[in-house]
């Protein structure tokens, strides 16, 4: 795309932006989400640091957030940890104030958009991101194109249940901090000094994770899975207790050809809003 996009990823801390211009990420720029303040407050936030970018001529604004979202009409169903955010009719309010197309999805779905059109994603057509960090997030890509499916939620297998909980509680930190005591970094630190109980901890979280990636290889066996978030970093301590789960995965030929990468991109959740704005333009384009 020739004209710059701004994309953005609100959270409940923090809400981050940047623009993509000739192919790169300028400008980014962050500042505190209002969270305990009402959703006029928060809107008006949102308006005033887009406001910032409006010297570029932009073709169009994403936005990732990290909850559920009617895309079609752009309808923030809810958004984790900003009470007030709830059914918020957020593209309307922005296309009205901007006069800019406004694209809005799940963060999760954004981040794996963006690592397959700018990332380590890029040679592969269908590939599902996987975000390993407080929690788990999953998005879908078929065919170069994001899925999302209803209401954002395709990718959800965070929810699933797993053993006595779900796979986020084995596949986030929570499992960390709940089984081990322990936060993710400082584990690492302790494996790489041959702690026995850290060794084991990773041991037993990659067995998780490898058991989480193949119910994503029954429903849609994609050529590549990506990792990202903080628990990436990580991935040597698990890497091969991941990978020895898969063993028994009924479909060999299957994980014979599946790669498991992680992502390399500094700013994921704005490349994926940015991208969510390239894909949405790419498929109108086609449609006309």
């Amino acid at each position: 795309m020739k004209q710059p996009i701004l994309g953005l990823d609100i959270g409940g801390t923090g809400i981050v932006a940047g623009v993509l211009v000739d192919g790169h990420l300028e400008e980014v720029r962050s500042i505190p989400t209002p969270a305990n303040e009402s959703q006029e407050v928060v809107l008006n936030t949102i308006a005033d640091f887009i406001e910032g970018y409006l010297h570029h001529d932009l073709l169009g604004i994403g936005i990732g957030i990290p909850g559920l979202v009617d895309s079609e009409n752009g309808i923030v169903l809810n958004l984790s940890n900003i009470p007030a955010f709830q059914h918020v009719r957020l593209k309307e309010f922005l296309e009205g104030r901007f006069a800019k197309p406004v694209f809005i999805n799940n963060d999760a779905n954004c981040f794996a958009l963006g690592v397959q059109k700018y990332g380590v994603g890029r040679p592969y057509k269908n590939m599902v991101g996987i975000t390993l960090g407080t929690g788990v997030g999953g998005g879908i890509v078929v065919n170069g194109h994001l899925y999302s499916g209803l209401f954002s939620a395709a990718g959800e297998w965070c929810s699933a249940p797993y053993l006595d909980h779900d796979f986020e509680y084995y596949c986030s930190g929570k499992f960390f901090n709940q089984v081990y005591k322990e936060e993710p970094k400082t584990l690492a630190k302790k494996a790489e000094h041959g702690d026995p109980i850290a060794i084991r901890a990773f041991r037993e979280y990659g067995k998780h994770l490898g058991e989480l990636i193949k119910h994503i290889l029954y429903a849609f066996a994609p050529e590549a899975i990506v990792l990202g978030g903080s628990i990436r970093k990580t991935y040597p301590h698990f890497q091969q207790a991941l990978h020895d789960s898969l063993e028994d995965f009924r479909y060999p030929q299957v994980t014979k050809k599946l790669k498991i990468v992680l992502s390399e991109l500094d700013e994921t959740a704005i490349h994926g809003a940015v991208a969510l704005v390239e894909d949405e333009v790419e498929i109108i384009t086609a449609v006309k």
